[in-house]
């Protein structure tokens, strides 16, 4: 036990003679998040919008301000024709039309059903989704308006058609994305600086020969193993009290859910990713080569298969079971069920289980390795 205490001193004794990586490790990680959380935002505003309006009444001047004191719509042109509004959306000088009918205030009036057009581009197809989102809302909520006041005037027995629909969004009732996003950057933090810092600080004393000079005196594996990882779990914990901090006072995200069962989630979590980069240690004899195969080989297959960005019920069936041996799908779940949905360890076991299995395992291999290719 005493050797192995004093491995772990030697370790904090390296990080402290090196500025640059105490500051990757507690510095940037914060840094991330925060500008991540600025940039992974897919909310958009100012709509570049054009307006073709044949009726030109009061009505349809009201029908107009719902879009422009929405916030998401800016109105740069008002159209005269077809073929203006056809010539504005080709050349890119807005995203959509709304063009309203003659007559329609005279419709409304006589409780007659209008149709209005919305004319997209469809060039950036998320973009076009969300913009879609919001016209649809826009328009039942001023449809649902009419309903409500004419059937104060008629009486409530009076149909007037239409569909009134009742709508609740759970967990995130302002559909922003940060609050979806910010949880998984968490995780993808945490990924990135354990995995590199732990494969990078094992193949640095490689490459200056002080890993040799510890295997020649007589310090057993197991024991080099467990006080080289051992430093980096705790700098990965101490990074996700960092992170988690950043996401709830800068960003406003509160944690629902059990603080401290998303702590030892997250302390599960971090054996996966030291194991990982202990296993590129394994396999790379230079720090950049480390690095290489941690970017490609771990850190970029993790972002794309995890459901930190992309829903893995998307993707191709042939890709879909590769995600399960992917650790970061079943923390980004956690996280996000813990903050967002504010579920405990009950909820999520099955998750928590695979993880902590999935752990074990890699940090065992890994081990293994790392004990061979000391031999």
């Amino acid at each position: 036990m005493k050797i192995i205490l004093n491995i772990i001193i030697k370790e904090f004794l390296q990080l402290k003679r090196d500025p640059k990586l105490f500051s990757t490790i507690f510095i940037a990680p914060a840094l991330q998040l925060i500008l991540l959380g600025y940039a992974a935002n897919l909310d958009i505003f100012n709509i570049s919008t054009a307006v073709y309006d044949m009726d030109k009444s009061v009505t349809s001047r009201s029908f107009i301000e719902k879009f422009e004191s929405s916030g998401y719509f800016s109105i740069n042109h008002y159209a005269d024709s077809y073929n203006q509004v056809t010539t504005l959306i080709n050349n890119g000088d807005v995203l959509w039309a709304l063009v309203i009918p003659k007559d329609f205030e005279k419709k409304l009036k006589r409780s007659e059903p209008v149709d209005v057009q919305a004319l997209f581009d469809g060039t950036d197809g998320n973009k076009t989704s969300i913009s879609l989102g919001y016209v649809t809302g826009i328009i039942s909520s001023y449809s649902s308006s009419i309903l409500l006041e004419k059937s104060k005037i008629f009486g409530v027995k009076q149909s007037f058609g239409g569909v009134n629909p009742e709508l609740r969004v759970w967990y995130n009732p302002d559909l922003k994305t940060r609050f979806f996003m910010l949880p998984g950057i968490v995780g993808l933090i945490l990924t990135i600086i354990t995995t590199s810092l732990m494969a990078m600080g094992i193949v640095k004393e490689r490459e200056v020969g002080t890993l040799e000079q510890i295997v020649v005196t007589p310090i057993k594996p197991y024991q080099l193993i467990i006080g080289k990882t051992l430093p980096f779990v705790l700098l990965g914990f101490m990074d996700v009290l960092i992170v988690t901090a950043v996401m709830v006072y800068w960003f406003g995200i509160p944690i629902k859910g059990d603080f401290l069962f998303l702590m030892a989630a997250s302390l599960i979590y971090v054996l996966s990713s030291i194991g990982l980069g202990l296993f590129i240690s394994t396999i790379s004899k230079t720090q950049q080569q480390a690095m290489m195969v941690a970017m490609f080989g771990i850190l970029l297959p993790m972002n794309f298969l995890s459901g930190f960005a992309f829903p893995i019920e998307n993707m191709p069936n042939w890709i879909q079971p590769i995600t399960y041996l992917i650790p970061l799908r079943y923390y980004i779940t956690i996280i996000r069920g813990v903050i967002l949905k504010g579920d405990g360890f009950f909820q999520l076991i099955p998750e928590t289980s695979v993880l902590l299995a999935a752990g074990i395992a890699i940090l065992i291999f890994s081990s293994m390795r790392f004990k061979k290719r000391l031999s």
